[in-house]
C-alpha cells in the first residue's frame, strides 16, 4: 500500500510503499479515506516536534483522518462504517496505563502515551491503517467528506470544557471571547464560539490584510476581525472591550501574558499552541495581581479523549457548510501532494512526476490528502 512518510527534518513528504497491515484481536483494519494537514504536521515535518517509533527513520504523517471499516476483525463496528480515530495510544510495549483506563489518555504526561502521525507511532496518512475498535469514533456517512475535521474539533471541545471547568465554583455566563489566530483551528472555533456555543460577541485575531479569505469568513460568521499589526492583545479591552474567554492558537509565548491582560474579571485563557523556548521582558507583578485581584485563570489544554471527538461530530453536524467548504482549500490525491502540504519546507515532488511550484500566496487555509474517494 501507499503511504506518505517523512524522515523528520528531512522537510519533504514521500509516498513510500508498507505492506498492508494486519489487525490483531481487538483491532479494526480501517481503509482511510481523508486526512488532514495542519501545523502539528509542519512542526514534525521540520523535525521541530514529534519522532518516529523506536527502530525506524521514517514517520508515517497524520493524525487527522476518516475511514471506513474494511474489516471489523469480529468487534462490534460493521464493515463500511465510516469512523475517526482518536489520535493518542499507549507506549509500545505496554498494553495500557492509568489514563487509558480513565478514558483520560489526554491528561497522560510525556512517556505514557505514543501520538499517531506525531510521536512515536504511525500515522494515518496511508491506504490502510489498523487501530483498536475502542479508539474509532463511528461518523455518519453524509459527515465522512469533511470527517477529517472531527479531530480539530475535538481540540477546542476539551479546551472550552476545561475553561469552563475553571470557572465551575461560581455562575460564570460569557459573552465575549477573543480567538488568537486565523489558522483553520482559529476559524473552526470562531464559528464554534458563534455558531454552536451561541456567544454574543467575537473577535478573531490575526495578521493579513484585507481582502483576505480568513478575514471574509471571520466576517460573514459575524465576528469581529482584529488585526494584531493595528490592536496589540493587550489593548484590545481598550479598543473593543474585555474578553470572558481568550482562546489561544498561534504559538505566540508573548500571547500566553497579554491574554491575561486581554481578559474581563472572572474571564479564562485557553492555551493550545506550543511555543519554541523564547526570552522576553514581563511585568510578573502586575501579571500575578491581574490574576489573583479579578479572578482569572489560565489553563494549558493539548490532545483529546473519546467524549470529545464524540461531542466534535455533532458539533460538525451543526456548523453551516460554507464555513466547512470555505475553511478547506482542497482535498487532493497523491499525484498533487505539492499543494497539499504548499507550506512545506522543500517543494514535494508529485507521485508519479509533477510540478514542484510551491505557491505563492497565503490564501490556503486547510488541506487534506485524498485516499478513496467518498
Amino acid at each position: 500500500m501507499k503511504a506518505i512518510a517523512v524522515a523528520p527534518g528531512a522537510g519533504v513528504p514521500e509516498v513510500v510503499e508498507r505492506p498492508v497491515p494486519t489487525p490483531s484481536p481487538g483491532e479494526v483494519l480501517v481503509r482511510i479515506c481523508r486526512v488532514g494537514v495542519d501545523g502539528t504536521d509542519y512542526e514534525v515535518i521540520d523535525g521541530t516536534h514529534g519522532g518516529v517509533p523506536d527502530g525506524d527513520d521514517h514517520l508515517i504523517l497524520g493524525h487527522e483522518a476518516v475511514g471506513i471499516v474494511a474489516d471489523a476483525n469480529g468487534t462490534a463496528l460493521e464493515e463500511g462504517q465510516y469512523v475517526v480515530p482518536t489520535v493518542r495510544r499507549p507506549p509500545p510495549g505496554v498494553e495500557t496505563n492509568a489514563y487509558f483506563e480513565r478514558g483520560e489518555p489526554d491528561m497522560a504526561p510525556d512517556g505514557e502515551y505514543v501520538e499517531r502521525g506525531i510521536v512515536g507511532a504511525h500515522g494515518f496518512m496511508a491506504e490502510f491503517v489498523t487501530s483498536p475498535a475502542d479508539c474509532l469514533v463511528p461518523i455518519p456517512a453524509d459527515l465522512a467528506p469533511m470527517g477529517f475535521l472531527v479531530e480539530p474539533i475535538s481540540i477546542t471541545e476539551k479546551a472550552i470544557e476545561h475553561a469552563r471547568a475553571t470557572r465551575s465554583a461560581f455562575d460564570w455566563q460569557p459573552a465575549s471571547a477573543l480567538v488568537l489566530g486565523t489558522g483553520s483551528l482559529g476559524l473552526l472555533t470562531t464559528a464554534m464560539l458563534t455558531e454552536t456555543l451561541e456567544y454574543d460577541r467575537v473577535y478573531c485575531l490575526g495578521r493579513k490584510d484585507r481582502p483576505h479569505p480568513t478575514i471574509d469568513i471571520v466576517d460573514r460568521l459575524g465576528a469581529t476581525y482584529i488585526d494584531s499589526r493595528e490592536t496589540p492583545v493587550s489593548e484590545i479591552p481598550a479598543a473593543y472591550e474585555p474578553m470572558d474567554l481568550v482562546y489561544e492558537a498561534t504559538g505566540h509565548a508573548n500571547h500566553a501574558f497579554e491574554a491575561i491582560e486581554a481578559l474581563a474579571p472572572n474571564g479564562v485563557a485557553a492555551l493550545l499552541g506550543v511555543p519554541g523556548d523564547r526570552t522576553f521582558e514581563v511585568d510578573g507583578g502586575h501579571l500575578h495581581r491581574e490574576l489573583v485581584l479579578s479572578n482569572k485563570a489560565l489553563v494549558g489544554s493539548v490532545n483529546s479523549n473519546r467524549g470529545h471527538f464524540e461531542a466534535a461530530v455533532d458539533t460538525l453536524s451543526a456548523l453551516p457548510d460554507w464555513v466547512l467548504a470555505e475553511i478547506v482549500s482542497g482535498v487532493y490525491d497523491l499525484t498533487d501532494l505539492e499543494r497539499a502540504f504548499p507550506e512545506a519546507i522543500a517543494p514535494v515532488a508529485a507521485a508519479g512526476g509533477g510540478s514542484t511550484v510551491r505557491p505563492d500566496d497565503d490564501t490556503t487555509i486547510k488541506t487534506a490528502v485524498e485516499f478513496e474517494d467518498i
